[in-house]
């Protein structure tokens, strides 16, 4: 996974203060109350806001522009040795953008109970993982293809592939 990363509290404090301006500014142009940024090398690569409502995309939140927008910026599906600041703890899907991006680290400000209080409670998200599939309100389920592997073995085979 990620390195370890030593940053000053100050640069941190610095960062999430312009992550959570960029949230407030994004809720007056009609977007969600998030903003993200990922930092490298105490330069700021990307930034990204939500952008779900606007977009129609569930998927647009501010960590997940952001780490679009960082990997396109640098050519490289690896954040390695970037942090990923925000304005408010990452939901289960933008923790793991972080952790397939491989970022070195994560900072936050507002905590999910906070967002919880602002009507944005991912808690049952945390709570559905921590219980067996067969109780979720959502049915997933696998069924039994021969050839369900034939994708796997095709990467497998495949000499010149790019692992991620």
């Amino acid at each position: 996974m990620g390195t370890r990363l030593s940053i000053s509290e100050s640069d941190e404090q610095k960062w999430l203060a312009e992550a959570v301006q960029l949230a407030t500014v994004n809720v007056e142009n009609g977007g969600g109350p998030f903003g993200a940024m990922i930092v490298r090398d105490g330069s700021v690569l990307a930034t990204g806001t939500n952008q779900v409502t606007p977009t129609l995309d569930p998927t647009a939140h501010a960590e997940v522009v952001a780490i679009r927008a960082a990997c396109q910026a640098i050519g490289d599906y690896k954040l390695d040795g970037c942090v990923l600041v925000t304005s408010c703890e990452p939901c289960p899907l933008c923790l793991s953008a972080a952790l397939w991006a491989r970022v070195g680290k994560v900072v936050y400000a507002a905590d999910r109970h906070d967002a919880a209080e602002a009507g944005f409670d991912d808690r049952e998200f945390y709570d559905l993982f921590s219980r067996p599939r067969e109780t979720w309100s959502l049915p997933v389920g696998q069924l039994s293809l021969p050839d369900s592997f034939a994708p796997f073995q095709a990467w497998l085979s495949k000499p010149d592939k790019k692992a991620y």
